[in-house]
């Protein structure tokens, strides 16, 4: 279920997660499938947690760049770039390089070294003509940081390229080098609101709260993380009462 849901209604997911872990807390899958539903609604704390629970249980490092961008989404992206030096890049599969390579120009970017973030990005991965599951992904986060540097024609030659690479749809990158090239999207359903006089409803805007500061930012972590982990297994322990 929380594979089914997690696109589509993350909050549901995330529901879903929970009983999972009420129920089989000891179980890897289990506390990745979690982390991976904390990751989606924005629970970064939550979500470090659990990628690093599994991570323990099975010793892989597959987890490694979706546990740096954790850090991101904490507001640490100088830990994120950290973890890109760690020898746990080497062991991860090309797939898992690409990805720390995109986190890792990530939290450049916001650190606002923009130009190093174009650096990042750039390597055999980028320049290759061969489509792999994160092209479009790669060729659209460099194209995203070019046109942030004021590179305008070089992003939109690379949105371009992204857009061939994107099979499924992955990224907006057509409708982000439409709008490159000056074509406006109207929403009709904003339009029909507004000749009945009725204002369509503006969209929720997600916020990332961070609490913890340079000082404070381990202890908060591994306490937030203890919170959790106490959580799981007082829920386990009432299961097995009730069981």
């Amino acid at each position: 279920m929380v594979a089914n849901l997690i696109d589509d209604d993350p909050e549901e997911a995330y529901a879903y997660s929970r009983i999972a872990l009420r129920l089989a807390s000891r179980v890897a899958a289990v506390r990745e499938a979690a982390g991976f539903a904390a990751y989606a609604t924005q629970r970064y704390t939550e979500a470090l947690a659990e990628f690093r629970a599994a991570r323990r249980m099975t010793g892989s490092v597959e987890l490694w760049p979706v546990m740096a961008d954790c850090e991101r989404g904490l507001g640490r992206p100088e830990r994120a770039m950290a973890m890109a030096g760690e020898p746990e890049v080497q062991k991860l599969d090309k797939a898992g390089q690409v990805e720390m390579r995109m986190v890792a120009a990530g939290a450049r970017r916001d650190m606002g070294q923009i130009d190093a973030a174009i650096v990042t990005l750039q390597g055999p991965e980028l320049a290759s003509n061969s489509v792999q599951p994160w092209t479009a992904r790669l060729r659209y986060a460099y194209a995203d940081a070019l046109l942030t540097a004021g590179r305008e024609a070089e992003a939109r030659e690379w949105f371009a390229k992204a857009i061939e690479a994107d099979k499924d749809g992955l990224t907006d990158a057509s409708d982000r080098l439409a709008q490159l090239d000056g074509v406006d999207f109207v929403d009709a359903l904003d339009e029909d609101s507004e000749e009945s006089g009725r204002t369509a409803p503006a969209a929720a805007e997600a916020e990332i709260v961070v609490t913890d500061d340079a000082e404070t930012g381990v202890e908060a972590e591994t306490e937030a993380e203890a919170e959790v982990e106490a959580e799981v297994e007082t829920d386990v322990e009432s299961q097995g009462d009730k069981d």
